[in-house]
């Protein structure tokens, strides 16, 4: 029972709650099944972590979407889905849902873009190796948005106020100036890729331009590949059967009686009911019940 009414929660959800559980549920799934199995988290979901080389777009071009969902850490997890959570509200606030998973995941794939390309382009990351995983690209796509298309919306913070974008712009400038001494410069060319892509659509949608509207067909397309394909309703065609005995019947047949009947019709026409025979009365009257 419990299940059912998890399940139902989860189908009646916006697509925010279920971004987060998604995030949640493989997070889960790597640190409990890397602890059952004995390896690294990295290593029991190496089909799914964004590689660094073009390899990995070529052998496994998934891997560009599939990275924004996992986690390894639980602080990583845990303001990753804060911040998703925080901004995603004020998305859902002015948008579809489709239009912010559609930030969610083109924000995903254009920071492992950025990522894989720092590392084969930048003369610093020639020594170091490295894979992708975080949702942090995708949000700040989410965040660096929703701040450039509504800028002047106000939030408030213990006794300040404070626009989006001034959340935004900080976050993008402390992102940047970590690079060189983070340890984690890939990660944040990720998220630098997701804010630049962020920046880009809300900039071109307040022009009319929407930038993302083939991804959301494209989504239409691979959802309605998973849909049951709806059957014709069945016409029902109702047909009324008489008994044998009132079948219409052969032509022939019915062609001499209708004969005889025009026959007799025509005497009393000329001479009357009474000029009938019995046998020509009782004909007539089974022919007219016939019919």
């Amino acid at each position: 029972m419990a299940a059912t009414s998890l399940s139902y929660k989860y189908k009646t959800a916006n697509i925010l709650v279920k971004l987060i559980v998604i995030n949640v549920a493989a997070f889960l799934v790597v640190r409990l099944g890397s602890f059952f199995l004995s390896v690294s988290p990295q290593y029991f979901s190496r089909w799914f972590v964004l590689g660094d080389d073009f390899d990995t777009l070529l052998f496994r071009p998934w891997t560009l979407i599939t990275y924004g969902f996992l986690h390894f850490g639980f602080f990583h997890i845990l303001f990753n889905m804060l911040w998703l959570y925080w901004f995603g509200q004020f998305v859902l606030n002015l948008f579809t849902g489709k239009r912010l998973l559609t930030i969610y995941l083109l924000g995903a794939a254009f920071g492992g873009l950025l990522f894989i390309l720092s590392y084969n382009f930048f003369p610093v990351f020639e020594m170091q190796r490295g894979f992708l995983i975080g949702a942090s690209g995708a949000v700040m796509a989410l965040m660096v948005f929703i701040a450039t298309y509504t800028p002047n919306t106000e939030v408030r913070i213990f006794t300040f106020t404070i626009k989006l974008w001034h959340i935004a712009l900080f976050l993008f400038l402390f992102d940047l100036v970590r690079i060189p001494s983070s340890g984690n410069a890939g990660g944040l060319m990720a998220h630098v890729g997701g804010a630049i892509f962020g920046y880009i659509y809300a900039v071109q949608l307040a022009k009319g331009n929407d930038i993302g509207k083939w991804f959301e067909n494209f989504m239409d397309w691979i959802a309605n590949l998973f849909k049951p394909r709806t059957k014709k309703p069945f016409k029902k065609v109702h047909r009324t059967t008489q008994p044998a005995s009132q079948r219409s019947k052969p032509r022939a047949e019915k062609s001499e009686n209708q004969k005889k009947v025009d026959s007799i019709l025509d005497k009393i026409g000329k001479s009357g009911y009474e000029s009938l025979t019995k046998e020509e009365k009782d004909f007539l009257f089974k022919a007219g019940k016939d019919d």
